[in-house]
């Protein structure tokens, strides 16, 4: 069972669905498309509130010109080992300035929510056993102080003479 958590709790009535041959979005919820198909449907109408499941091979600078139609950016993390929505998840952040939700969907592990946090995502969907009930006891591991410019900064730290920090543009 998949559940979305923030870092405010659990949501209840989540209404994304990550569209497949099997599984369509009913007529209460919003499917989340796979890239091709966004670009697709964009294209092709003037809808706004859109969501977006980029893949790990994908190259998420497509979605420059329709970011202001995107609701919900979904970042699919297809094993604990492949870390490239990291990567597409500080591109939309820090390069592309993408405002709206961020999501990580596929193998969100407990011990990785924390960095998925400071590459601005904000919301998770979460199956691994684990990591629902470290969140359902507010159980997150983490590093206090970080080096790394990032979507979100350290809250301690600041004063370290050789920390990088990045300056707004």
């Amino acid at each position: 069972m998949t559940k979305i958590w923030r870092e405010t709790g659990f949501v209840e009535n989540d209404p994304w669905v990550i569209e497949t041959e099997e599984v369509q979005a009913s007529e209460d919820q919003k499917p989340l498309l796979p890239l091709d198909q966004f670009i697709e449907k964009a294209e092709a109408s003037n809808d706004v509130g859109l969501g977006v499941l980029i893949k790990p091979a994908d190259d998420v600078r497509k979605l420059e010109p329709y970011l202001y139609r995107i609701e919900l950016v979904a970042v699919d993390f297809p094993a604990f080992n492949d870390g490239r929505a990291f990567s597409h998840a500080s591109l939309l952040r820090d390069r592309l300035a993408y405002k709206n939700e961020l999501r990580a969907v596929g193998d969100v592990l407990i011990d990785q929510v924390p960095l998925m946090l400071r590459c601005g995502i904000d919301s998770f969907a979460v199956t691994n056993a684990t990591a629902l009930k470290r969140l359902a006891e507010g159980r997150l591991p983490g590093i206090a102080v970080h080096y790394q410019p990032t979507a979100r900064h350290a809250e301690q730290g600041e004063g370290y003479s050789w920390r990088r920090r990045t300056v707004p543009a």
